[in-house]
């Protein structure tokens, strides 16, 4: 005979248990403690995501309805416009080669002793904050190469193969003997004659700027048969101090300045003044003019814009690329380090080579790291700000312009709350997809 339950009638079903977790907490002491974390999260995350989406419905002042008029403004403001243009490029160049560097690291990394150390200084930016990350990248791109470490290398690599001019501002002063000829050339105004030394006086080069190799200017000897003769700098400060046209012992030659004898439009002989500036040409320059070739004086080469309107943009992605390519590495090697080693070595002895193991083995198995590492950089970019405000100087900020930066400028510089507003529904929009394909790729591998 059934008996009966505490407290109830006989045979009746037993009152239903309060379930628990499977730690053993009941539903109610949970909700609990996860009150303070749900109160935070609704003040923090979703009533300012419902306020500003409200918001992008109403007009500047908030008291009048605007519809979709601040929407129409996200693909019709030359402004927003930009910023669109430029955070397609960010998304589809910054995660792709962060990735891929990251890739490239890990795979090598895993073959050098050194390899720990080489992780820890690639990973090292990730350490440094997007600030002083803009600032020192703000350095690094500076124009002039004596700051800026870009054009510094730049400007050594290009002065390899195309020496620049130490002589830029170089130009005839009075009674000079030489007059401006066609591309910046200067051209003796009377044909020179063999065994008779020639003067080429030139002024414009500050002492400071002359080239190491110059030494004190000396008069030219004569020569039978052959042209001779100095070019030198013709200026000696003071006032009445020097003898115009003639070398002075205070004044320097212009070494490594090239020389051409021209015959009817044609260079028939040349050559290059020493270090006191004296130089020496055949018995073929006698009776040709002689001509100090526009070479001479073209300005230095001072490296690339960085910071200019075409290359900022590329320019700051690269910073970026600098920053997460270390973050991209960690996750990767960490997936790297879970491919089973038989499946490599069984390619190998099939005779794959190092690079077919690489393509068809290691990059497929790496799959579902690389597309979380690259979802997880794609998100990152469309919220990019710090290095945009910081590295972009003002001439070019505009060029520059992203999303988050316009959001920022149009919000507190131009006092357009409901356009900044519509803006972040916009990026919360774009956001919304990718995180979904994030969280979904996860879920997945979880259940495996």
């Amino acid at each position: 005979m059934a008996s009966a339950g505490a407290g109830g009638a006989p045979g009746a079903p037993a009152p239903p248990r309060s379930r628990r977790s499977v730690t053993g907490t009941r539903r109610a002491v949970a909700a609990l403690f996860l009150l303070p974390a749900l109160v935070l999260l609704g003040a923090l995350v979703v009533y300012p995501i419902g306020y500003s989406l409200v918001r992008s419905f109403y007009d500047q002042s908030g008291d009048g309805f605007a519809g979709l008029d601040n929407y129409k403004a996200l693909f019709t403001d030359d402004g927003i416009r930009t910023a669109l243009k430029n955070n397609v490029l960010w998304v589809v160049f910054a995660p792709t080669v962060a990735t891929a560097l990251g890739l490239i690291f890990a795979v090598l990394t895993e073959r050098i002793r050194w390899g720990t150390a080489f992780k820890l200084v690639v990973f090292m930016p990730m350490a440094i904050s997007m600030l002083a990350a803009g600032i020192i990248f703000r350095l690094v791109y500076d124009q002039d190469p004596d700051k800026g470490v870009a054009n510094a290398v730049w400007v050594g690599v290009h002065d390899t193969f195309a020496q620049s001019s130490a002589f830029p501002k170089a130009h005839p002063g009075r009674q000079s003997p030489l007059e401006a000829a066609r591309g910046g050339a200067f051209l003796t105004r009377e044909p020179v004659r063999a065994g008779s030394p020639v003067s080429l006086p030139l002024v414009g080069v500050p002492p400071d700027q002359m080239p190491d190799s110059a030494k004190k200017a000396a008069p030219a000897t004569s020569e039978p048969g052959k042209v001779t003769g100095t070019t030198w700098q013709d200026f000696t400060r003071g006032k009445g101090v020097g003898t115009l046209g003639a070398p002075d012992p205070s004044e320097l030659g212009y070494a490594g300045m090239r020389i051409e004898a021209v015959k009817d439009g044609k260079v028939v002989a040349s050559t290059t003044a020493a270090g006191d500036g004296t130089f020496s040409l055949p018995e073929a320059a006698d009776g040709a003019q002689l001509r100090l070739p526009a070479s001479n004086f073209k300005e230095a080469y001072n490296g690339l814009d960085w910071l200019g309107p075409s290359l900022v943009t590329p320019a700051i992605i690269g910073s970026y690329i600098w920053m997460w390519a270390g973050f991209a590495m960690v996750l990767i090697a960490a997936g790297l380090a879970s491919v089973p080693r038989e499946l490599l070595e069984a390619a190998r002895v099939d005779g794959a080579n190092e690079w077919q193991v690489f393509r068809r083995v290691t990059v497929p198995l790496l799959a579902p790291v690389l597309a979380v590492v690259t979802v997880t950089l794609m998100i990152n970019v469309l919220k990019v700000f710090d290095l945009v405000f910081i590295i972009a100087p003002g001439s070019s900020q505009d060029d520059a312009n992203v999303l988050a930066l316009e959001l920022y400028r149009k919000g507190f510089s131009e006092d357009q709350p409901g356009i900044a507003s519509a803006i972040a529904v916009f990026l919360l929009l774009l956001v919304i997809p990718v995180m979904w394909f994030n969280v979904r790729r996860l879920r997945r591998e979880v259940r495996r």
